[in-house]
């Protein structure tokens, strides 16, 4: 497996226009995006009777995993399992794609045929939903402006309006109610790497003493979606 590097900052409007403008002679556009330089991810994450993604992720373990569904402009024509291994500052993921057909058997709980998949990926998470019952926890949605460099294989991403699906697990329905969970203009880059991050790309970054975040958009949206849930039965 091939681990990255994951940087993070928390960045309010006039940071966020400053590095872009720093940013945007040295890193193109990533492709996928749209004309407005944007694309618009959900993903439908899981978690165990434990909770164990949550509380690992809170306590600080440095060990941790996490099994998310994805697609991106909530097109049904791509749609990937995610398997998320993060190691202290360090990330990994296995992806296996999934097809429409896949994705609501196991929103409705039939899940058997991933035991007899040919994919390890897709037989790992059978061996999660039945051993541990891992189960759908919330669902996570955002803009994300993202830039890459060939150089080391640098991404830097711009994640804005991040917001919690509630209630449901759908990850077809558009029209699921959205919580908005982060404060007006407040906006996540996240800084991914393999190999290196080039100097002239780190010295454009925030101070990480003074900006550098553990933020988790996972956690930002269980939070949220729990306090809806008891406003709601008080």
């Amino acid at each position: 497996m091939i681990f990255r590097q994951e940087l993070k900052y928390r960045l309010n409007v006039q940071d966020t226009v400053l590095i872009k403008m720093r940013l945007k002679h040295l890193l193109h556009k990533d492709p996928h995006a749209n004309e407005e330089g944007y694309y618009t991810v959900r993903s439908l994450y899981f978690d165990d009777i434990w909770n164990s993604a949550y509380n690992d992720k809170m306590n600080g373990v440095k060990e941790r995993q996490k099994f998310r569904m994805r697609t991106y402009n909530h097109a049904s024509n791509f749609i990937r399992l995610e398997r998320k291994i993060k190691s202290d500052q360090y990330i990994s993921k296995q992806e296996a794609l999934l097809t429409p057909q896949e994705v609501e058997l196991i929103q409705s709980g039939q899940y058997q045929f991933l035991k007899d998949s040919s994919d390890n990926l897709k037989k790992l998470f059978y061996y999660q939903l039945t051993s541990r019952m891992l189960r759908p926890r919330v669902m996570v949605e955002y803009d994300r402006e993202p830039y890459i460099l060939d150089t080391g294989e640098v991404r830097i991403s711009f994640d804005s309006n991040v917001r919690a699906g509630s209630p449901g697990f759908n990850l077809f329905d558009r029209s699921m109610p959205m919580i908005e969970t982060m404060e007006p203009g407040l906006v996540i880059m996240e800084v991914k790497y393999t190999n290196f991050l080039p100097p002239h790309i780190r010295r454009m970054l925030p101070s990480r003493g003074a900006d550098f975040s553990a933020f988790s958009k996972y956690i930002l949206c269980c939070d949220k979606t729990e306090h809806k849930k008891r406003s709601y039965l008080n």
